[in-house]
C-alpha cells in the first residue's frame, strides 16, 4: 500500500509526518510522492498560516480528484483539531481527522471511517515512535509538546493543548539511534524549548533545558545541537552560559522579538520587555561575538503607533539580526486578539509601508554585515553536493550562515574549515582550507 503525505507549516509538522509515516510504515505502508497512485493521502495542516480552512479545503477537493478509487484521505494537524468534525460536513470526501495532539493514533483511525480524534488533552509524550525511514545527516527531535503560553495572537495552544516534556531517557534513546544511523546534527523542537521540564505526565529527575543540552552532548557522534524556538522569557542566565560553553551546541539561535514596543509585547501577551530583550542579546553577543541571532517580527498589531515601530526598528538596529521572519499582523480565528474585532486594527497601508521599512533596512544591515565576512573562517557541516558544470558541495556554518564551496564534491556529513572569499545574495561564497 501507498502513502502520500502533504505537509504544511512549520518543523513540528516535518516531524509529526515522519512519525506518522514511521507508524504507517508498519501497517504495510510505503510513501510515494505519486498522489494518483496513493492508496492513503494525509495533510498534515497548518493553523498559523494565512486562510488556513481555505487553503486546506483546495486542496481536499484537489486531491478528491486526483485519488484512484477506493483511496482514503485523512486530515491531520492543527486546523484538524480545531475544527473536527465540521471538516467532515464541509468535505465528504474526507474519511477521517486527527489533531496535533493525537498522531500516535494514526494506525487506529485509517481503519475507522469518518472517526474524529482531536482531544488536546490526550497525552503521548511518553509514547515511542517508530523510526520513519534514513534521515541523511541532519534530524528532528521532539523534547517536548503543547504550549502553555497565551499569546494573544497565537492559536497553538487551542490546538496542540497544555505543554508537556518528553522524558529524558526517550530523547537519549531516540537521538542514539539516530546518530547509529549516520546523523551529525540534531534539531530540537518545541513550542518552547527552553521551558524544558516544566511538566512531565509521569514521574521524573529534575532537569532544564540546560542540563537536557549537556545530555544531550554527551552522545558519541552527534557533533551539532540545533534548536527551535527558544522563548526569551526563559532564556535566563544558565541557559545562556551553557549555550555559549557547549561546544556542540551551534552558535546560531531564534530569539522570537514580535515587537520592540513593551506596550505591544503586553497587549501581545508575551511576558517580557523590550528592556528584558534587549539585555538577552546584548549578554549572547558577550558570550558568543559571532553569534547568529534570528526573529520573528509581527507589524501592525492591533493598538502598535508609529513610535512602537520605532521601538521595533530600535531593535533591529541595536541586535542586526542575521534572519528576519517579518509579517503584517492578520487577526487568526480562536486568537484573543481576534475577538478584539476593529478595535486598535491599524489601516492595511499603513502596517504594509512599515513592513516595507523593516525589511529594507534589515536588507541594508545584511549587506553590511556581508562585508565583515570576507576572509573570516567558519566550521561548514556539508549537507548537500552538485556535479557538472558548476558543480559544488554547500552547507551551514556553526552560526546558521548557509555556505557554498565552488569546485569541490566534498563527503556529505564532514564538518571543514572554510575561508569566506564572497558573498552572493545572502549566501557565503568560500574555499575548503586543508
Amino acid at each position: 500500500m501507498k502513502l502520500y503525505i502533504e505537509t504544511l507549516g512549520c518543523a513540528m509538522n516535518m516531524r509529526d509526518s515522519e512519525h506518522m509515516i514511521g507508524e504507517l510504515k508498519k501497517q504495510g505502508y510505503r510513501a510515494t510522492d505519486d498522489v494518483k497512485e496513493a492508496d492513503l493521502i494525509l495533510i498534515n495542516t497548518c493553523s498559523v498560516r494565512e486562510k488556513p480552512e481555505r487553503k486546506l479545503f483546495s486542496e481536499i477537493g484537489q486531491f478528491a480528484r486526483l485519488k484512484k478509487p477506493g483511496a482514503k484521505i485523512g486530515i491531520c494537524g492543527c486546523t484538524a483539531s480545531h475544527m473536527g468534525e465540521e471538516i467532515l460536513k464541509k468535505a465528504p470526501s474526507v474519511n477521517f481527522v486527527l489533531g496535533a495532539r493525537n498522531i500516535s493514533k494514526i494506525s487506529e483511525i485509517i481503519h475507522k471511517d469518518k472517526a474524529v480524534e482531536v482531544s488536546i488533552d490526550y497525552d503521548d509524550s511518553t509514547y515511542v515512535f517508530d523510526t520513519a525511514r534514513n534521515t541523511g545527516v541532519k534530524a528532528l527531535l521532539n523534547i517536548s509538546i503543547g504550549c502553555d503560553k497565551k499569546c494573544a495572537y497565537c492559536i497553538v495552544p487551542h490546538t496542540r493543548g497544555k505543554e508537556i516534556s518528553i522524558p529524558l531517557d526517550l530523547i537519549v534513546s531516540e537521538a542514539r539511534k539516530l546518530a547509529s544511523k549516520g546523523v551529525k546534527e540534531l534539531m530540537l523542537l518545541g513550542q518552547n524549548v527552553n521551558n524544558y521540564g516544566v511538566r512531565f505526565s509521569t514521574p521524573h529527575q529534575r532537569i532544564n533545558f540546560a542540563g537536557l543540552l549537556r545530555e544531550i552532548s554527551q552522545i558519541d557522534g552527534i557533533e551539532r545541537i540545533r534548536f527551535t524556538s527558544p522563548h526569551p522569557l526563559h532564556m535566563d542566565d544558565e541557559f545562556l552560559e551553557e549555550f555559549a560553553s557547549n561546544p556542540k551546541v551551534c552558535k546560531s539561535i531564534h530569539m522570537p522579538l514580535q515587537s520592540g514596543s513593551t506596550k505591544i509585547l503586553k497587549s501581545m501577551r508575551r511576558g517580557y520587555s523590550k528592556e528584558w530583550f534587549l539585555n538577552r542579546a546584548s549578554k549572547l553577543k558577550s558570550l558568543v561575538p559571532n553569534v547568529g541571532i534570528g526573529t520573528d517580527i509581527i507589524v501592525g498589531f492591533p493598538g502598535e503607533s508609529e513610535e512602537d515601530f520605532a521601538d521595533t526598528m530600535d531593535v533591529l538596529e541595536e541586535v542586526g539580526f542575521d534572519t528576519l521572519y517579518s509579517f503584517v499582523y492578520s487577526p487568526r480565528p480562536h486568537t484573543e486578539s481576534y475577538d478584539w474585532g476593529e478595535n486598535g486594527k491599524i489601516p492595511q497601508e499603513v502596517a504594509s509601508e512599515r513592513l516595507a521599512r523593516l525589511q529594507n533596512r534589515h536588507k541594508e544591515i545584511l549587506k553590511e554585515k556581508a562585508k565583515q565576512e570576507i576572509g573570516s573562517y567558519h566550521r561548514v557541516l556539508i549537507e548537500n553536493t552538485k556535479t557538472g558544470l558548476e558543480s559544488f558541495s554547500e552547507g551551514r556554518s556553526d552560526n546558521g550562515k548557509l555556505v557554498k564551496i565552488p569546485g569541490e564534491i566534498l563527503t556529505i556529513g564532514e564538518i571543514l574549515d572554510v575561508q569566506i572569499s564572497e558573498n552572493d545574495g545572502g549566501s557565503l561564497i568560500g574555499r575548503w582550507v586543508r
